[in-house]
């Protein structure tokens, strides 16, 4: 379940940012007649992504093992490729973001509004999808049995602390959030992959590496304590095959390095000074750059995503 928070949280964060950029822009530039269709967009896409999440957790069951396990497989590749796209994409358009939501938001209000809630539905929809594939698919690497649970917790928790950063009741340091929980994201990843590629050994579709690397389920149990909890956090396997190893590790490494550097070599961010809705942002938080004028939390949470 602590996996399934952390997605929660930090997807929903991400969500929580778009919306805030959106909503903040509106009430400083006096449209907050356009607000009812921001939200309009907003409710469509947790309606489409809660869509997405029910047919990925009932539709499989309809199919034969082989089918199943094939789907399995294929879709967990699928979201640790869109998960490390997100991480990344992130870390390169953060300094921008405001900016080209605002300059979207502009044109959808001049071409009448009916664009405004089409941009506010995609914006949200991605992160929403996104987050239902990666969900199912961490469901299934860790055997989780409420992964909607542990979902639920994370994402209402990014609502209540977006709320409350956004109102300047809570100071946080949003570029270090976004930098340690993409880290998170990335350790998450390398696991789903590997029960992934898992799936996909089972059905003879990755026929190679299939002996198993090493056994340690005599000194750590999966359905020990340890055992459960490092399923929940890193989809412990205590039996792996040699290209389960291979693949998590060669993902992790490669992934864990290239996403440091680019934290790294990020540039410095200018102290964010403005505020929105009329409420001050609080002060001494990280901003990324190109997002001062935003209400604080959407300022401070580029650079760092």
């Amino acid at each position: 379940m602590l996996a399934n928070v952390l997605i929660g949280l930090r997807e929903g964060m991400e969500a929580a940012l778009v919306v805030s950029i959106l909503v903040a822009y509106l009430v400083r530039t006096g449209r907050t007649a356009h607000l009812r269709h921001v939200w309009t967009g907003v409710g469509a896409a947790v309606a489409l992504s809660a869509a997405v999440g029910a047919v990925l957790t009932f539709g499989p069951t309809r199919l034969g093992e082989r089918a199943e396990e094939t789907l399995a497989g294929v879709l967990s590749v699928l979201a640790v490729a869109l998960v490390t796209w997100m991480v990344f994409w992130m870390a390169r358009t953060a300094r921008h973001l405001k900016r080209g939501l605002e300059a979207r938001l502009d044109g959808a209000v001049a071409n009448g509004g009916w664009a405004v809630p089409v941009l506010s539905f995609l914006a949200v929809a991605r992160e929403g999808v996104e987050t239902a594939l990666f969900l199912w698919a961490g469901a299934g690497a860790t055997a989780g049995t409420s992964p909607a649970l542990g979902a639920g917790l994370g994402i209402a928790a990014a609502v209540v602390l977006g709320w409350a950063v956004y109102r300047g009741a809570v100071r946080l340091d949003l570029r270090a959030f976004f930098t340690w929980t993409g880290f998170s994201l990335v350790v998450i990843a390398a696991g789903v992959l590997a029960y992934g590629v898992h799936e996909l050994q089972e059905v003879g579709l990755v026929p190679w590496g299939t002996a198993t690397a090493y056994d340690v389920s005599g000194a750590v149990p999966p359905d020990g304590t340890l055992g459960v909890v490092l399923r929940g956090l890193v989809s412990y396997s205590a039996a792996p095959s040699w290209t389960m190893v291979a693949v998590w590790w060669v993902y992790l490494g490669v992934v864990a390095t290239a996403y440091a550097r680019a934290v790294r070599h990020r540039a410095p961010a200018p102290a964010a000074t403005a505020a929105s809705s009329g409420t001050a942002a609080p002060s001494g938080t990280a901003a990324p750059s190109g997002t001062a004028g935003l209400a604080e939390p959407a300022a401070r949470a580029g650079a760092g995503a």
